[in-house]
C-alpha cells in the first residue's frame, strides 16, 4: 500500500538533488506534489518527468527568502488542493567562505534562505497543515548544524539555528495536531556538494571520515522524509534523524 495515498505535499528546493528526490518518492507513493523552487526550467523540467510518468506533480515557482514569493506559494496551494499534508523545507544555499571573508551581502543570502525561508514556510503554510487534520513539517538541517568546518560558517549557523527551530515548532504546534521533525543529511552526492567532491583528496577524506566508508544518495535522505510524513512516524515530533552514514558518530 502507497504510504502517502490521497495526501498533498510541497517540496521546496525542489529542482535537483534531495529535494527532486524527495518529490519523486512522495509522488510514487501517491501524494500529489507540489515541486517548488527558484530555479524556474530546473522546477518545471522535474515535474514534467513526474507527469510524464502518470504521477500528479505541480510546480511553482518561488524563492522562499522572498515573503511575496511564499505568499503567492500557498495562495496557489490553497486554490488547487486547499490543505497540505506534508511539508518538506528544503531549500537551501551555501557561499563557501571563511567568516572573517564573509561580506554582509554573502551571509544575507545563506540567513535568508536557510533561515528565514524555513520560519517563512513554517510560519506561512500552518492554515494548510492544519486544514489537513494530520500534518507534517519537516526541515531540512544539516550535520554541520553540529559542528565547524571550515568556509562552512554561515552555513553551519543556519543549520544549527534550524534545529532549534524545529524543536520550537514542534512544542507551539503540537496543538495544532502538526508534527515537526527535522532531517540532518550528512555528505550526499548533490550539486551542492559536487564542487567539493571534484577534488579527489577532499572527496576521500570525507569517505575516511564516515563509518560506511561512502557518501550518500539523495534517495537514501528522501526515505527518512517519506517515513517523517506518514502515519508510521505518528508519534514522532521534536526530533532529529541524522542521515550522514555514520559520519556524526564518529567525528
Amino acid at each position: 500500500m502507497r504510504r502517502l495515498e490521497g495526501k498533498i505535499a510541497l517540496v521546496t528546493g525542489a529542482a535537483v538533488g534531495i529535494g527532486q528526490a524527495t518529490a519523486q518518492l512522495f509522488a510514487e507513493e501517491g501524494a500529489h506534489v507540489f515541486l517548488a523552487d527558484c530555479n524556474v526550467a530546473g522546477v518545471e523540467a522535474a515535474s514534467a518527468a513526474l507527469s510524464e510518468n502518470g504521477l500528479r506533480a505541480t510546480p511553482v515557482a518561488a524563492d522562499v527568502a522572498r515573503g511575496q514569493d511564499v505568499t503567492q506559494l500557498f495562495r496557489t496551494i490553497a486554490s488547487n488542493a486547499g490543505k497540505l499534508d506534508v511539508i518538506v523545507s528544503n531549500a537551501g544555499v551555501n557561499v563557501r567562505s571563511d567568516l572573517r571573508h564573509l561580506s554582509d551581502a554573502d551571509w544575507v543570502r545563506i540567513r535568508e534562505v536557510n533561515l528565514d525561508g524555513v520560519l517563512r514556510i513554517a510560519r506561512d503554510g500552518l492554515p494548510l497543515l492544519q486544514a489537513s487534520g494530520r500534518g507534517s513539517l519537516i526541515n531540512v538541517a544539516s550535520i554541520m548544524g553540529h559542528r565547524g568546518l571550515r568556509q562552512l560558517g554561515g552555513y553551519s549557523a543556519t543549520k544549527g539555528a534550524v534545529l532549534a527551530l524545529t524543536r520550537a515548532l514542534a512544542v507551539e504546534y503540537a496543538a495544532f495536531n502538526v508534527r515537526v521533525n527535522a532531517i540532518s543529511p550528512g555528505f550526499i552526492e548533490t550539486a551542492m556538494t559536487d564542487r567539493a567532491l571534484r577534488m579527489p583528496a577532499i572527496k576521500q577524506g570525507l569517505v575516511d571520515k564516515t563509518v560506511m566508508r561512502r557518501l550518500g544518495q539523495p534517495i537514501e535522505v528522501a526515505r527518512v522524509a517519506l517515513f517523517l510524513a506518514s502515519e508510521d512516524a505518528s508519534y514522532v515530533t521534536g526530533t532529529e534523524i541524522v542521515v550522514d552514514g555514520g559520519m556524526l558518530a564518529a567525528l
